[in-house]
């Protein structure tokens, strides 16, 4: 279930399959193998996602990360290769330094759910291993669903736990945005999250989201003593958002109307984004840390525009990427760049996240590096509102507020 594809170049022979499971997990493919037919197909058809090998017969994927730096590619992008190691690594960083989103590095041979599990919010694709991708029509949402989704209560949000590093107390939620299609079910959120920017209903979305957060703190509040008081509930922006100037007084009045504190919530945001206009970010961002609320930078990276923009503007949480997460146990050089992110955080008096912890040494190794705060498969998956409230009232710990 799609609007914009998966575009994916590569030559590889098992390639064919990778692109049959994922076009059976419900998501379109248009798959390439050549320079010439990839930017077609981008023209004509602007992929969401970009799955990329870093080499296809005589292409270069450094060029074509160039390429896509030039062109300001909203894309989210995963490398592939046979190679691995800093190789990987290097790739990643060229990537980020042409100011684009990338989501994760592969090494090959591919599995359908080792690229679905890198896409953003990958619990809604159902896909975390190969005997559970499951088959769906393709169904390509426009603008007027969206629109009538938004108008009849079809987003709804999933609440995926977040929990301290040191004591394992929980500390918080990130609120996820969910739609579930009355025919055609679940539609992934970087489907119906990009329909939403192009269409001009990000703000109508955002604003959804957030009432729906501030809704289930108030919930909880409501629960008595022993509920942790400063629990605080994270939510996505866009980019669209920060270089809209009434984004601030329609997120106070989406408080005000919840009776919710600016405190208990934290605005999410990734580098990208914050970079696409940095004053009108900086502007905001300021007014929106004067107001009480929480900002995080989201998919942090490693390159000098990432620390720069990280001093200038006046975040409070630093997230530590899934991908360098997922490989720290096994790459020295992602343990390396997690140990440099979060010792980065503490320098300068921020929470440090460390998003996608899928298992227990993984964790253990987080709390040896003194990172704050962990989420993932491994603690909780992104949950209903009801169940997320049932945690809630059964931790009884503190949160860190904002």
């Amino acid at each position: 279930m799609n609007d914009s594809p998966i575009l994916v170049l590569d030559d590889d022979p098992g390639t064919v399959s990778l692109v049959r499971e994922i076009e059976e997990a419900g998501l379109r493919c248009v798959h390439v193998e050549s320079a010439e037919a990839f930017w077609a197909a981008y023209e004509t058809d602007p992929p969401c996602v970009v799955l990329l090998a870093l080499v296809v017969g005589d292409i270069d994927g450094i060029e074509i990360l160039a390429e896509l730096g030039a062109r300001r590619s909203r894309a989210s992008i995963i490398l592939c290769s046979e190679v691995g190691g800093r190789l990987l690594d290097a790739a990643r960083r060229s990537g980020r330094a042409h100011r684009l989103n990338i989501l994760g590095v592969l090494k090959k041979p591919l599995a359908a759910s080792r690229v679905l599990g890198l896409l953003p919010e990958a619990d809604a694709f159902g896909v975390r291993d190969a005997t559970s991708v499951r088959r769906h029509p393709v169904w390509r949402p426009g603008p007027p669903d969206l629109d009538t989704a938004l108008e009849h209560g079809e987003i709804t949000v999933a609440l995926q736990p977040k929990f301290r590093c040191d004591s394992v107390a929980l500390d918080g939620f990130e609120a996820l945005a969910r739609w579930a299609h009355p025919l055609h079910g679940p539609v992934p959120p970087p489907v119906f999250v990009s329909l939403a920017e192009r269409s001009g209903l990000i703000d109508r979305l955002t604003r959804r989201v957030l009432g729906l957060a501030c809704g289930w703190i108030g919930e909880v509040d409501s629960q008595g003593p022993g509920v942790p008081s400063a629990l605080h509930v994270a939510v996505n922006i866009s980019a669209r958002s920060l270089s809209d100037p009434a984004f601030l007084d329609r997120v106070s009045g989406v408080l005000g109307d919840a009776g919710t504190k600016p405190s208990r919530v934290v605005l999410e945001l990734t580098e990208t984004a914050a970079m696409e206009d940095p004053r009108a970010s900086l502007d905001l961002l300021t007014r929106l840390r004067l107001r009480g609320f929480g900002l995080s930078i989201d998919d942090f990276g490693t390159g000098y525009s990432s620390m720069l923009q990280l001093v200038r503007l006046p975040f409070t949480e630093l997230k530590v990427d899934r991908s360098f997460v997922a490989t720290a146990l096994g790459s020295a050089e992602s343990r390396t760049v997690v140990r440099s992110i979060i010792d980065l955080g503490r320098s300068l008096g921020l929470t440090t996240t460390a998003e996608g912890v899928e298992d227990a040494p993984t964790m253990d190794l987080l709390g040896e590096l003194g990172c704050d705060l962990a989420q993932g498969y491994h603690l909780g998956r992104p949950m209903s509102p009801e169940d997320a409230r049932a945690l809630a009232v059964r931790a009884g710990g503190v949160g860190h507020g904002a």
